[in-house]
């Protein structure tokens, strides 16, 4: 993905034509009929690598409308600052924890996210973590081309019985809630801010706290936005209250979990797994990476549970005709 984005950058640069101020800057990667579709109506900058570059995207914004951006654009600060025409946010993604909201409604600023169009994805990845942390026999390929023959070592386990714990009950919890479910799991999920009466507790049992509901997961996955309240919601205590060889599943926000209280957890032994899209260091670095080296049943992959060929369609796609919308209405 990172080596398509550098050679679409080049051919941007290569193509853009000299004294055309854009309109629409798009800092991350896009579906390119996406941004041909946005291309069709307005003036665009299409550079995915500059989000790496701070000062070419503070110069790309003294003009432009519109910023389109995924989740490592920070869209605050010095970023508004050098924007004084801007209007319009697309997120292609869902989490806005990049995003000042404030600063954004105080200067009249739309926050467009492609809310639903990335749920069968991280849906998915959920399910796909679940089923290689219990299962445990999916890493076996090395060994067996070298000749192993691993069966007693890799007998693992099964979903079905299970209790699966779910922290938020939002679109895409609820997704996993029903593939779970179709597996034989038990479903059980704390939101404070879903009612009670609420037809969405048909697929899920109600926690009205977390810490009980920690003390039932046998595999608890996170679904919540990041915020100074949900910060390191995880930490050494709460997964102390976890059943012994339980599973953490964070595909939502880094943030959400003390790190290294999950790796001292694993490496203890009293956790039987976890899977992190997202990690409080992103990109992560080699130093970041360094708390996770020697860890038992431990799956990491770089932020990418909401982006599949299809998802990425979908989310731009719907950024860009909300992006399309909000400027024939603002004129």
């Amino acid at each position: 993905m990172e080596g398509a984005s550098l050679l679409v950058e080049g051919f941007c640069r290569a193509h853009r034509p000299e004294g055309v101020v854009p309109e629409i800057v798009v800092s991350e990667f896009m579906d390119e009929a996406a941004v041909e579709r946005l291309r069709a109506a307005r003036s665009v900058l299409y550079d995915p690598g500059l989000v790496d570059r701070a000062d070419d995207l503070a110069a790309a914004m003294r003009d432009a409308r519109v910023l389109i951006v995924r989740n490592r654009t920070q869209v605050r600060g010095r970023l508004l600052d050098s924007a004084p025409r801007l209007a319009v946010v697309g997120r292609l993604g869902v989490g806005l924890d990049n995003i000042d909201l404030a600063a954004c409604r105080a200067r009249g600023i739309e926050v467009h996210p492609a809310t639903g169009a990335n749920e069968d994805a991280v849906a998915e990845w959920v399910v796909g973590a679940m089923l290689h942390l219990v299962r445990g026999a999916f890493t076996a390929t090395d060994r067996m081309l070298a000749g192993a023959w691993p069966r007693t070592a890799l007998v693992g386990g099964e979903l079905a019985g299970r209790r699966l714990g779910l922290v938020g009950f939002g679109a895409i919890a609820r997704k996993v809630a029903r593939i779970a479910g179709a597996l034989g799991m038990r479903v059980g999920a704390y939101d404070p801010f879903v009612p009670a009466e609420a037809a969405a507790w048909a697929e899920a049992d109600r926690y009205g706290e977390l810490e009980l509901l920690l003390a039932d997961a046998d595999v608890l996955s996170l679904h919540i936005p990041l915020s100074e309240t949900t910060r390191h919601l995880i930490d050494a205590a709460a997964l102390t209250r976890l059943p012994a060889g339980a599973f953490v599943i964070n595909s939502a926000r880094g943030g959400l979990i003390d790190e290294a209280a999950l790796a001292d957890a694993l490496r203890a032994g009293r956790l039987g797994g976890a899977a992190l899209d997202v990690f409080e260091t992103e990109p992560l670095d080699a130093d970041a990476a360094r708390l996770f080296r020697d860890v038992p049943n431990v799956l990491l992959t770089p932020h990418i549970a909401g982006v599949t060929r299809e998802s990425n369609v979908r989310v731009s796609d719907l950024v860009a005709g909300r992006v399309l919308e909000s400027l024939a209405r603002l004129g």
